[in-house]
């Protein structure tokens, strides 16, 4: 999860790396560094513990600056978030210097081995082996070193290195985490994702698993970990570099919730005829022959992503009539999981590098399973790895907590959902002109719902003293009740819980009191089953207030028995019930974020959290 920054070029590399860690920070705040080669022919090295800030103060006291460098922002694995553990790590000669995202799963036994030979380690970094490594192999050609150590390690790593015996160079490696090259004007970047250094070029390109790149002021050359010439598709980005700045809002999560609506649409734009109702997908290497052969489908997700994958299993069941399986990626491949060629495989991951998503997918893969991405960047390694993909359009999400990624990856399951029913004939021109027509009207009923975000603000003051949230939903609702949770207690850090309205019988009665609020998801619309799930919904708010419980409920406009019963009414446009959740979650998602300001919390960095999760 951590963030790697280069540069080489005729700038000058510090502004240009601290400004790309900048971007990166929601990677990892626990410490910071940067390694550049001065015009002296030293290695200029500055860390500090904490946040980048604090980088930029060591930096003011005690400048340093080249022509090309590496910086680093760390979230812990190994070791403890301090200076001295922060990247970039040297060998012992001070020499090499490695900066590093990933896990060295053997790194134990390398330090054992390394330190038999002699070499002295000054940290509890796990990253500290490769430098060392390095230094090994390391007899005038760096490239050369860096290709024979990364056959040493057993694990995940991104990495970069640089040497002062072997100058104007940069040797970047990937297997695991993402690393992103791009190619600007007689200068060079590598970074961890897009936004490092989208503000000085959109033309970059992904390494895949076991490539090697070496940035020089004269280009970049591809290779793989054998030393064979590989080369690598350039993608020009379209992401506006305005896109990835706060735009005037307090943090990035706020932003990026405003952004939704715009997101949204995006999502559907050139997908769905609003006139005809049909769907059209692109970026499919799977025929429409075999979407009508498939059995059954399985939807593999981490955090906020599986919790849009259990809504999209509502959504594909309804209208295409198929079976639906959610799986945790994290937990998929260690119970040996029954997949078939008749199984769709569905992945969902905001940045395309989830490791456990991805390590999924490839499982399903080997046993035969088509696979199918859901995901918000070009190029990344799942899309690269899937049969077909469904871009999510959101732009960069920079917000730890993720908002308009979740609410995207929705609208692209009912964009699939509907493809599945049309092609397995289970939904007929009328239904798809009605459901597609209903889908392109969201966007605007979520500017409806932003539009009164003061009274979220002002709800916020009411509840931000709770120490303990329930947030209750039935059916398709139930997910965004989990999401609703997630959200709190990511950035407010109360503990939050989403549960099914229809098990609080079955334990959580005997949490309510009258200082607990309960979220209840009680949307409706007008068809008879979503009549009969609001009726019981509704009897588990009288449930709650039975026993003095606070009720917050997400309620349609106009709704009047509800009002009779919760503490605190939210409308919300109606919609039909199964892309409701596109709506529900936009209050839950305001009424987090204006809780953990009013708790002083860092809504856009929460504690112990980083935005990709690229390691197990």
């Amino acid at each position: 999860m951590c963030g790697i920054v280069g540069y080489v070029g005729a700038q000058r590399a510090v502004p240009i790396i601290l400004d790309g860690l900048r971007k990166l920070e929601y990677r990892g705040y626990d410490s910071a560094g940067i390694a550049v080669y001065q015009d002296d022919e030293q290695l200029g090295i500055r860390r500090a513990k904490g946040k980048l800030r604090n980088l930029e103060d060591v930096l003011q006291l005690n400048p340093t600056d080249g022509r090309y460098g590496i910086g680093h922002t760390r979230w812990a694995t190994h070791g403890r978030p301090t200076e001295e553990n922060a990247h970039p790590h040297r060998d012992c000669t001070g020499d090499i210097v490695v900066v590093h995202n990933g896990i060295v799963e053997n790194y134990l036994q390398l330090k054992e081995q390394l330190q038999g030979e002699g070499h002295t380690f000054i940290t509890e970094t796990d990253t500290e082996v490769i430098a060392h490594l390095v230094e090994k192999y390391f007899d005038g050609n760096l490239e050369q070193a860096v290709r024979l150590a990364v056959k040493q390690l057993r694990g995940v790593f991104a990495l970069s290195v640089l040497s002062r015996r072997d100058p104007n160079k940069i040797v970047a490696a990937r297997e695991g985490p993402p690393v992103v090259i791009g190619l600007g004007r007689n200068e060079y970047f590598v970074a961890s994702d897009v936004p490092a250094i989208l503000s000085h070029t959109r033309d970059m390109f992904f390494l895949a698993d076991g490539d090697m790149a070496v940035l020089t002021p004269d280009g970049v050359q591809l290779s793989d970990f054998n030393g064979n010439q590989v080369t690598r598709q350039v993608q020009h980005v379209l992401w506006d570099p305005i896109m990835a700045e706060k735009g005037g809002y307090k943090h990035f999560m706020l932003k990026e919730i405003f952004e939704q609506p715009r997101a949204v649409r995006d999502t559907t734009l050139g997908r769905v005829g609003q006139e005809t109702g049909r769907i059209f997908l692109d970026e499919m290497d799977i025929t429409p022959a075999e979407f009508r052969a498939f059995r059954s489908v399985k939807i593999i997700a981490c955090g906020t992503s599986w919790h849009a994958a259990l809504a999209g299993k509502f959504l594909i069941e309804k209208l295409a009539r198929i079976p639906v399986e959610v799986d945790y990626g994290s937990e998929f491949r260690y119970r040996d999981p029954i997949i078939t060629p008749e199984m769709l495989t569905v992945v969902i991951s905001q940045s395309g590098e989830t490791a456990d998503t991805l390590a999924a997918q490839r499982e399903a893969k080997q046993k035969g399973s088509k696979t199918l991405a859901i995901c918000n960047v070009v190029g990344s390694m799942i899309t690269r790895e899937a049969s077909g993909t469904i871009y999510t359009h959101a732009g960069p999400e920079i917000g730890v907590a993720s908002t308009k990624a979740f609410t995207c990856q929705l609208t692209a399951l009912a964009v699939l959902a509907a493809y599945l029913g049309q092609m397995r004939g289970q939904l007929d021109d009328e239904a798809s002109r009605d459901f597609v027509q209903e889908l392109v009207r969201i966007p605007g009923k979520i500017e409806t719902i932003l539009a009164n975000d003061h009274q979220f603000e002002e709800l916020g003051r009411k509840l931000f003293r709770a120490s303990d949230f329930l947030y209750l939903g039935r059916g398709v609702h139930f997910p965004i009740a989990l999401e609703g949770a997630l959200k709190l207690k990511e950035i407010s850090y109360i503990h939050a819980e989403g549960y099914p309205a229809g098990e609080m019988k079955h334990g959580p009665n005997a949490l309510i009191d009258e200082n607990l609020p309960v979220v209840i998801l009680a949307t409706k619309d007008d068809t008879p089953a979503s009549a009969l799930l609001y009726e019981k919904t509704l009897s588990n708010m009288q449930e709650v207030k039975a026993r003095e419980g606070r009720v917050v409920a997400i309620v349609t406009e106009g709704d009047t028995e509800a009002r009779k019963v919760a503490d605190y009414v939210i409308e919300i446009p109606m919609a039909p019930d199964l892309l409701a959740p596109i709506l529900e979650i936009v209050p839950l998602q305001l009424l987090a974020y204006h809780i953990a300001v009013r708790r002083g919390c860092d809504v856009d960095q929460p504690r112990n959290l980083a935005k990709s999760v690229t390691v197990e």
